[in-house]
């Protein structure tokens, strides 16, 4: 499914295939920034027409993206012998028409906790950047001549 150059243990993934990921996800974690100080949430989501839509409740992640709307988003894939990582910057607003509710509604998301979750978010992306990583053993260090070895 990923073809890493020969030994290359990471590999930078391309738009497409971060999209493709971040499809099949249902969970990830938003950063907010406000006053210098970042807050990491984990989510609900869904990605519908390469936009990450998110649900929540009245709190710190409304607040903090009313006052900046600049946000991270991540969400990550990990087995035993391989992971993944794709990360979105992007611009967050708060659904208000019927019309973006009622399509929000349609993706389904579910809270993790049996808590009423009114407000939907949507993220647009400004960057998508991704990596692959295959899991190995540690490599030995190589040392040249006159290196202090043991």
């Amino acid at each position: 499914m990923f073809e890493h150059v020969e030994g290359e243990p990471v590999l930078v993934l391309s738009e497409d295939r971060c999209w493709a990921l971040l499809e099949g996800v249902a969970h990830g974690r938003l950063v907010t920034v406000v006053g210098g100080r970042a807050d990491i949430f984990p989510i609900n989501c869904a990605v519908a027409d390469r936009r990450i839509v998110l649900r929540t409740a009245p709190g710190s992640k409304l607040a903090e993206m009313a006052v900046n709307e600049s946000v991270l988003f991540e969400a990550d894939g990990i087995l035993s012998d391989q992971a993944w990582s794709v990360v979105v910057r992007g611009t967050a607003a708060r659904l208000e028409t019927s019309a973006d509710r009622e399509a929000a509604e349609a993706l389904q998301i579910k809270p993790w906790v049996p808590t009423v979750k009114d407000y939907f978010v949507r993220i647009t992306p400004q960057e998508i950047s991704g990596r692959h990583f295959r899991f190995g053993e540690h490599p030995e260090r190589e040392l040249g001549e006159g290196s202090e070895g043991g």
